[in-house]
C-alpha cells in the first residue's frame, strides 16, 4: 500500500544542501527491488523461483503456490512482490493473524480474479481452524462456509478463480503438515554473505543519494547481521549520523562510530546478543540453561529470544541448543575478553 503525501505541503528546511529522492516514509518501498535481476544475494534460491515464474508464464498458466520461509528481514515479501510484478498481476497482502475467522478468508479468495496473488505473511500464525479451509482452496479451488448453528446450519460451497497463494514464514515447523503438501514450491532464505551486503548497501546509499566510499559500505555491511533488512536500517542511521557530525560523508571511521552509538560491535553483536551471552556466562555459568530461565534473566519474551537473537548467535558460532538448554561456545568467551572455565559444565534448569 503506496504512502500518500499532501503536495501542499512543503517539507521543513534542512540544514544542509543534501536533497531526498523520496520522502522518508517511502523507505522500504523505494529500497525494495522490482525485478529478480535487482535482487542481490540468494542466488540458488532466485534461480529456483525464476524458473518457476517463467515456466508458468510461458505456458500461460496460472502460478502454483508457493511457500517461503526463513528468519525476518530476508526478502520473503520483495520476492512475492517480484513475482507478481513478474507474472503481471495484482498481489493482495495480509497476515496470519489478522485472518482469524472463516468469513475473513472467504472475502479475500473471492474478491481474488484469476492468477492474482494472496501473500500471507506469518502463515503459521493462522488459527488452525481456519487454516483447513485453506485446504480445498488451494486444491479444488472451492470453500465451503458453515452458515448458521445447530438445526439451522448449512455449508454453502463458494468457486473459486484460479489463484496463487504465497506463504511467507519465520516458524515453517510450525505449519500443518496437510497445508505444507498443498504448496507446489516451498523453498528457504539464508542470511546473507557479507559480500552480498555491503553491494545492497551500496545499492541503497545510491537511491538515497547517499554519498559514502567502499570502506563504509563494507563496515556497514559486515555488521548486519547478515539481513538486508538491518543493512539498510543501519544505513540509514550512520547516514543521519554523517549528516550531522560528519559533512555528509560515510567512510569507515564514521560509520563505526555511528554504529557504536548504538553499541554495535565490529563483530556485528548488539546490546542485547552481549547480554544473553554475558548472562548465560556470568549467571549460569556458562550453560547450559533453559531458554524460559534465560528469558527472564535478560528480561525479554521467550519468543523473542528464539526468533530473533539466537538464530544468528548460533549460526556465528556463539551459542549451542542442547537438549539440556542454551551453551555458550569458546568463541562467545573470546569476543567476550574471558577466560572458559576448566573442567566440565554444570547443568542448570
Amino acid at each position: 500500500m503506496k504512502n500518500e503525501m499532501n503536495s501542499d505541503i512543503k517539507p521543513a528546511a534542512r540544514p544542509t544542501p543534501r536533497t531526498l529522492n523520496v520522502p522518508e516514509v517511502e523507505f522500504e518501498m523505494t529500497l525494495r527491488p522490482q525485478k529478480f535481476d535487482d535482487f542481490i544475494g540468494q542466488q540458488k534460491i532466485k534461480e529456483r523461483v525464476k524458473l518457476f515464474v517463467d515456466a508458468a508464464r510461458g505456458r500461460n498458466d496460472v502460478l502454483d503456490h508457493l511457500l517461503l520461509s526463513g528468519p525476518p528481514g530476508l526478502g520473503k515479501t520483495t520476492l512475492a512482490h517480484i513475482i507478481a510484478g513478474e507474472m503481471g498481476v495484482n498481489i493482495k497482502a495480509t497476515s496470519g493473524p489478522v485472518i482469524d475467522k472463516a468469513g475473513t478468508l472467504a472475502g479475500l479468495l473471492t474478491n481474488l480474479e484469476r492468477g492474482e496473488i494472496l501473500f500471507i505473511d506469518e502463515i503459521h500464525r493462522m488459527q488452525k481452524a481456519v487454516e483447513e479451509y485453506l485446504y480445498s482452496a488451494m486444491e479444488d479451488f472451492v470453500i465451503d462456509i458453515v452458515i448458521d448453528q445447530g438445526p439451522q446450519a448449512r455449508s454453502v460451497r463458494l468457486n473459486l478463480p484460479r489463484f496463487t497463494l504465497i506463504g511467507a514464514t519465520t516458524r515453517s515447523g510450525l505449519i500443518a503438515a496437510p497445508l505444507r503438501s498443498r504448496f507446489g514450491l516451498a523453498t528457504r532464505l539464508d542470511y546473507y554473505e557479507n559480500d552480498d551486503l555491503v553491494t545492497i548497501v551500496r545499492r541503497s546509499a545510491r537511491i538515497l543519494n547517499v554519498d559514502i566510499d567502499d570502506d563504509g559500505a563494507i563496515e556497514i555491511g559486515r555488521r548486519s547481521r547478515g539481513t538486508p533488512r538491518i543493512a539498510n536500517k543501519l544505513l540509514r542511521w550512520v547516514r543521519d549520523y554523517a549528516q550531522v557530525r560528519a559533512d555528509n560523508r560515510i567512510t569507515k571511521k564514521v560509520a563505526d562510530s555511528a554504529l557504536r552509538m548504538l553499541d554495535i560491535d565490529e563483530h556485528g553483536l548488539d546490546e542485547m546478543d552481549k547480554r544473553i551471552l554475558d548472562t548465560i556466562v556470568s549467571k549460569f555459568s556458562g550453560g547450559p540453561v533453559g531458554v524460559g530461565s534465560l528469558a527472564v534473566a535478560v528480561g525479554e519474551e521467550q519468543d523473542t529470544l528464539e526468533e530473533v537473537y539466537e538464530p544468528y548467535l548460533i549460526q556465528e558460532g556463539y551459542l549451542k541448543r542442547t537438549p539440556q538448554g542454551r551453551t555458550v561456545t569458546p568463541l562467545c568467551y573470546e569476543r567476550l575478553g574471558i577466560k572458559p572455565p576448566d573442567g566440565p559444565q554444570k547443568t542448570l534448569f
